[in-house]
C-alpha cells in the first residue's frame, strides 16, 4: 500500500498578434479614390458554439456502462456501480483526513474525481464550511501517478485540509464518481472517463447507494 499526497499545477498561455502596415497610394489616385470601408463581422461569422459535438457510443465502455468516453460525455453508468472505492480510516493529521482507496476497475486508473460527505454522531448529514452539501476533488494527479488493477493506497486529498472538516463531524464518506482509465500504450494518458452520478447526490445518507437485495 502506498501513501501518497496530491500536488495541483495549472498555466496559462496568453497570445498577442500584429498587423501589417499598409502601403501607401499613387499621388494621381490618391485624391480622387475613397478609402475602402472596414467590413463589418456577419452574424454567421461572429457566432460560435461551444458544446462539444457528440461522441459516438464506445464499444469499451465499462460493464453496465455506455457513452462517448470523453470528460463531458463519459461512458455512464447508474445504480450502485462503482470502479474505485475510497474509505476514511478514521484517522487525519493536519493536512486532512486518510482514506484507504483501492481501484477495482480491471484497468489502469489515472484520473479521478471523489465527492466527499460529512456526518454527525446520529447519522445527519452535514454541510461543508462553505455552505455545500458535499465536498468535491478533481484532478488529473489525484492518486499521485497511476494505480494498477486491484491496487490499494493510502491518500489524503489536498482539497480537504483537516480545518475544512465541518465541526461536529465523525464521519467521513467518499464515492469516486469519475474514473479515468489510463491508454495502455501512455499511461499518463486517459483513454476513456466514466461517471455514476446517481453515487454523489448532493443529499445522501450515510452508508450511501447499496445494492439492492
Amino acid at each position: 500500500m502506498r501513501i501518497r499526497a496530491l500536488i495541483g499545477l495549472f498555466s496559462v498561455t496568453v497570445l498577442f498578434g500584429c498587423g501589417d502596415p499598409g502601403g501607401a497610394g499613387s499621388a494621381s489616385t490618391s485624391s480622387s479614390a475613397a478609402p475602402a470601408p472596414t467590413p463589418k463581422p456577419t452574424t454567421s461569422a461572429a457566432a460560435t458554439t461551444s458544446s462539444e459535438p457528440d461522441a459516438p457510443p464506445r464499444s469499451d465502455c465499462p460493464k453496465d456502462s455506455k457513452g462517448g468516453g470523453t470528460l463531458k460525455q463519459p461512458c455512464e453508468a447508474t445504480g450502485t456501480a462503482r470502479l474505485m472505492e475510497a474509505k476514511w480510516n478514521n484517522k487525519m493529521d493536519a493536512k486532512g483526513p486518510f482514506f484507504n482507496v483501492q481501484n477495482k476497475s480491471g484497468s489502469v486508473v489515472n484520473y479521478g474525481q471523489v465527492q466527499i460527505y460529512f456526518y454527525d454522531s446520529a447519522g445527519k448529514q452535514l454541510d461543508t464550511k462553505d455552505g455545500k452539501k458535499r465536498k468535491t476533488c478533481a484532478s488529473a494527479n489525484l492518486f499521485m501517478g497511476t494505480l494498477k488493477p486491484d491496487e490499494k493506497a493510502l491518500l489524503q486529498f489536498a482539497c480537504l485540509k483537516k480545518d475544512g472538516v465541518p465541526d461536529g463531524a465523525t464521519a467521513i464518506e467518499a464515492e469516486l464518481d469519475v474514473v479515468g482509465l489510463a491508454d495502455k500504450a501512455d499511461e499518463k494518458k486517459v483513454d476513456l472517463y466514466w461517471r455514476n452520478q446517481e453515487l454523489a447526490p448532493d443529499e445522501r445518507p450515510k452508508g450511501g447507494a447499496k445494492p439492492a437485495k
